[in-house]
């Protein structure tokens, strides 16, 4: 994915910044902001885990993030100067496999707390996500496939856009923080809790305004929502598989027109971050509309919501449009 290849600046873009919260704290443009403040210094790796560590650190932590609004994270590249910043922060937090370049200065970091998100709940392999539904075989095949080709996509990373998932991850995040700040442990518990509700009741908004719709199966430009289909009964049919820059061949495109017409696909999403070239096409000549389904990877001025329950909502509202609520 080179889509938006930019070399990051040295200064990571804080949540306070991203969010326009009012949690000046959070928000420093000098050398310190990595590390070396009177909070508990936290580096997150992309907006999601920036996220768990703002809701839960609260007004304990000062948060920077590796990956600026707008940036696709995984085409990250780290300048030398966050890389030493990373190792003056008290802790950090990321997702393994999503981005290579920090998992890279992770290992070589010796930064105390060390949290991978991937190790807090369970990531599964959502084989060729095109074909999702053709039983274990065909996803075992592709995980050989994957794992000959270098195996950085084998087990899904896209985690957090399964509301559950990413509670089981808010849990373990919580504990690390209260094990390495233990002075303000009951407040990371609390703000855990409250963090826990708002995850549940976005969960039981899912469960329910998606129980009874027209159709399950909804095309999407890329295979970020494996997840989430298989939380709430859905299909999801990516037209590019994991890559979402990679062109689909004809007999895709029409394999796709086909089913359109068979499991009444109204719709066919994109994303904020990436060119919506490949699913406009495809909408054209199979007389579908567009729309937008954000995996979350960043928050912009683009964004339907300023923060993950808001973009979330609004996901949900364009998947009960597309599949026919009822």
């Amino acid at each position: 994915m080179n889509v938006r290849r930019r070399r990051i600046s040295g200064i990571a873009v804080t949540a306070a910044t991203a969010l326009g919260l009012g949690t000046l704290s959070a928000c420093s443009s000098d050398s310190s902001a990595a590390g070396n403040t009177d909070k508990f210094d936290v580096v997150a790796s992309f907006y999601p885990m920036e996220y768990l560590a703002e809701q839960i650190g609260g007004d304990h932590v000062n948060v920077t993030t590796l990956t600026e609004p707008g940036q696709e994270p995984h085409d990250l590249e780290l300048s030398a100067k966050q890389t030493a910043q990373m190792g003056e922060a008290d802790a950090v937090l990321y997702l393994k496999s999503l981005q290579p370049a920090v998992d890279e200065a992770i290992a070589q970091s010796d930064v105390k707390t060390k949290i991978d998100a991937a190790t807090l709940t369970k990531l599964e392999d959502h084989g060729n996500v095109e074909h999702d539904h053709g039983g274990e075989e065909h996803a075992d095949e592709h995980a050989e496939e994957e794992h000959s080709e270098g195996g950085e996509h084998s087990l899904d990373p896209h985690v957090w856009l399964d509301p559950v998932k990413y509670a089981e991850i808010a849990e373990g995040v919580a504990k690390s923080f209260e094990k390495a700040d233990p002075d303000h442990a009951a407040d990371y518990r609390k703000n855990a809790e409250a963090l826990a509700k708002k995850l549940s009741g976005l969960d039981t908004a899912y469960k329910d305004g998606l129980k009874n719709t027209a159709t399950k199966v909804f095309f999407t430009n890329h295979a970020a929502f494996g997840y989430l289909a298989e939380r709430y009964g859905l299909t999801q049919e990516a037209i590019n598989g994991l890559d979402p820059e990679s062109e689909p061949s004809p007999a895709r495109i029409k394999e796709l027109q086909e089913e359109a017409k068979a499991d009444g696909v109204t719709t066919v999403f994109y994303e904020t971050l990436v060119s919506d070239k490949t699913a406009k096409t495809l909408a054209k000549d199979a007389g579908l509309k567009t729309d937008v389904l954000d995996p979350l990877e960043g928050i912009t001025d683009k964004s339907k919501g300023d923060d993950y329950v808001a973009v979330m909502e609004s996901n949900l509202k364009a998947l009960q449009a597309a599949l026919g609520a009822k």
